[in-house]
């Protein structure tokens, strides 16, 4: 058993704590010893794909460290029949540029069940007000029989990329998209 000698003249001295925690953005200081750590992801545009935060400057509390994933997009949702819902969407932002995407969706329906999986590849530009679709994008799918009728859709409104998802009549399928993407402007 370890005890704390509080006479730093004879024994062990204690260790010493880190009182603050510099990242990419902010520094995280402790409040009585604790520091919050998170995981997170962010549609931020980052080359190296991850980003740490800290303190009031990058986190808005002066005692939390964020290590966020960044360049990706997540979504949810569900189709209930035949219809087609928006799962994730994002803004492409004033700045001109390319983005290259990747896109892994899930789709699952309870009651059978059946399960689908799409992994898609798309290029899209921007020219700070308007996106465009570049070409068609390459999509490769696995899925049982029961949900062949479903897909997924990458597709531009405005300046932003949309994933949609076609549901099946008489189904509910829940969806889940994560994508990340590379961009140059």
């Amino acid at each position: 058993m370890s005890q704390i000698i509080k006479n730093l003249a004879s024994g062990p001295v204690p260790p010493s704590v880190a009182q603050s925690y510099v990242t990419d953005n902010g520094t995280a200081v402790p409040a009585a010893n604790i520091l919050d750590v998170f995981g997170k992801s962010s549609t931020e545009n980052n080359i190296k794909g991850i980003i740490t935060k800290g303190g009031v400057a990058g986190t808005g509390t002066a005692n939390e460290l964020d290590v966020s994933l960044t360049n990706r997009l997540q979504g949810s949702g569900n189709t209930v029949g035949a219809v087609t819902t928006t799962i994730a969407t994002m803004n492409l932002g004033a700045t001109p540029g390319n983005y290259a995407w990747e896109f892994y969706v899930s789709g699952y329906e309870p009651t059978a069940p059946s399960g689908t999986g799409y992994n898609i590849q798309s290029c899209i530009r921007t020219d700070g007000a308007t996106a465009t679709l570049v070409s068609i994008s390459d999509e490769t799918y696995v899925e049982d029989p029961a949900l062949g009728a479903s897909d997924v859709q990458i597709t531009v409104s405005g300046n932003s990329v949309n994933v949609t998802a076609i549901g099946i009549a008489g189904l509910t399928i829940h969806w889940n998209v994560v994508a990340n993407y590379v961009f140059i402007g």
